[in-house]
């Protein structure tokens, strides 16, 4: 009996087995759901365009397409999406599902090389400001911004940071799972040990307080990574800062840390990264800056 085609496949009746495979290889609920968006919107642009659901390079090549013209979304939306149904068509491969991967060797779209300005500290203020109060997400949510705009964790991170990952006393996180499955110290200050330490104290009041989630909901609920973004982008709002995105905070901290004269290496092992091309992407907007500052420090017209 032959191997069935892309053609013949009922991928949305397949979406939740890779879905249980990538959880079984311990990708971080992150990747999952970004991976499981990028076929949903796939399939979803073949039924509203009135096309059969085909995982082969034409049809994706369409769908890239519609992203781009019809939607206008940014280049790295459209990588991830791409990426998804590669990864998704290797499994079916790996799963006997095909024969062969159809989109085996399909060039990713070409990234933007965008140019992100960090937060300055006049708006790095008015973002802890908007979080002051007494109430338990206030307490969070300071102690989130504080955290990020620090150390320059990710998002996914923080949210996935357990009452045991962080020593008070030392000023240390454990980041147990962060990118590609690799974990890492994260040091913090007083400030930011404070403002943990205020929010631990409200949280022991929490309905959920006996469970290991450092981070939890002010309503007695649970505390998600789409959460996170809700939460910050309506302090960021109410501080007066557009275009907000968490991420913003990791650019914000990797350029607070090299203009403050820490090191490139002392950086990449803070956030995460193996490649010195990462370090050059999140500090591109402030280059310049620091490198007038370093100038006027060695004064080499000084002859």
């Amino acid at each position: 009996m032959s191997k069935r085609t892309p053609r013949a496949l009922d991928l949305a009746g397949l979406l939740p087995s890779w879905e249980i495979a990538l959880r079984a290889e311990r990708k971080s609920p992150q990747t999952i759901k970004s991976y499981g968006d990028g076929v949903r919107a796939f399939l979803d642009y073949c039924k509203e365009s009135g096309r059969p659901a085909i995982l082969d390079r034409a049809t994706v090549n369409m769908f890239t397409t519609h992203l781009f013209d019809d939607l206008g979304r940014e280049a790295a939306t459209v990588r991830a999406r791409q990426l998804a149904l590669r990864r998704f068509s290797a499994w079916l491969v790996d799963e006997g599902e095909i024969d062969a991967d159809p989109l085996l060797g399909l060039k990713a779209p070409k990234l933007d090389q965008k140019v992100i300005e960090p937060l300055n500290a006049e708006q790095i203020k008015a973002l802890i400001k908007a979080c002051a109060g007494r109430e338990l997400r206030d307490r969070r949510d300071e102690a989130l911004v504080r955290l990020m705009v620090e150390t320059g964790a990710r998002a996914g991170e923080v949210v996935g940071l357990a009452v045991d990952d962080v020593d008070l006393t030392k000023g240390l996180a454990i980041v147990r799972r962060g990118k590609g499955g690799k974990g890492r110290v994260v040091p913090f200050g007083p400030q930011t040990g404070r403002a943990i330490d205020r929010y631990k104290r409200l949280r022991a009041s929490h309905r959920l307080a006996s469970t290991p989630a450092l981070w939890l909901g002010d309503r007695g609920k649970a505390f998600s990574y789409d959460a996170l973004h809700k939460t910050l982008g309506e302090r960021a709002r109410a501080a007066g800062i557009s275009g907000f995105h968490p991420h913003l905070l990791r650019h914000t901290a990797a350029h607070r840390w090299l203009a403050a004269g820490g090191s490139e290496g002392g950086l990449m092992a803070v956030a995460g990264w193996t490649k010195p091309d990462m370090l050059m992407r999140y500090t591109r907007a402030r280059a310049s800056e620091r490198a007038a500052a370093e100038a006027r420090e060695l004064n080499l017209g000084d002859l």
